[in-house]
């Protein structure tokens, strides 16, 4: 069935890894554009990538992505995000916005609006990766003070019930 997924993915990049269960219908829903199967569920967190053939960042990011959304007994699982691939050659609005920043990585926001993300280096780790895409999705983070924000939460720990500052 996957196999059959794929080859019929209409301009958008279908996930060419071998994957088994509900991540990978996920990932394969997402990339044709389709609902999550499980309709149940809260709704989806989407994240986007825009590439483009050719690209080695696009592929070394990808290859972590898909790594990352594999990656399991860490707390920052992904089995909850779809990713979604577009190739920006498919469309000239995307390849005018984005044609000198591939690889570029979006947050899906509730209204539908798309909130692009900071460059992830390649010299990141999958684990890394992983844990950067979580913490763009988790709402936890998000207080409205600068101090919570994901970058910031690196430096922090806990000690007797309160955060400190190292």
């Amino acid at each position: 069935m996957a196999a059959a997924a794929l080859t019929v993915l209409p301009r958008v990049a279908a996930v060419r890894l071998a994957l088994c269960g509900r991540a990978a219908s996920r990932l394969l829903c997402a990339a044709a554009g389709e609902a999550s199967p499980s309709p149940s569920s809260p709704a989806p967190r989407r994240l986007v990538l825009y590439t483009k053939p050719g690209c080695c960042l696009c592929d070394g990011l990808k290859e972590k992505l898909h790594a990352a959304f594999l990656l399991a007994g860490t707390p920052y699982s992904l089995a909850s995000l779809e990713l979604q691939e577009k190739d920006i050659t498919t469309n000239p609005e995307w390849e005018q916005m984005y044609q000198y920043e591939i690889p570029v990585l979006a947050k899906v926001l509730a209204d539908g609006s798309e909130e692009k993300l900071p460059r992830l280096s390649p010299r990141l780790s999958v684990e890394l990766v992983q844990k950067k895409v979580f913490a763009a999705f988790d709402q936890w983070w998000r207080h409205g003070d600068p101090s919570w924000e994901p970058q910031n939460f690196e430096a922090m720990w806990i000690s007797k019930d309160r955060w400190c500052q190292r």
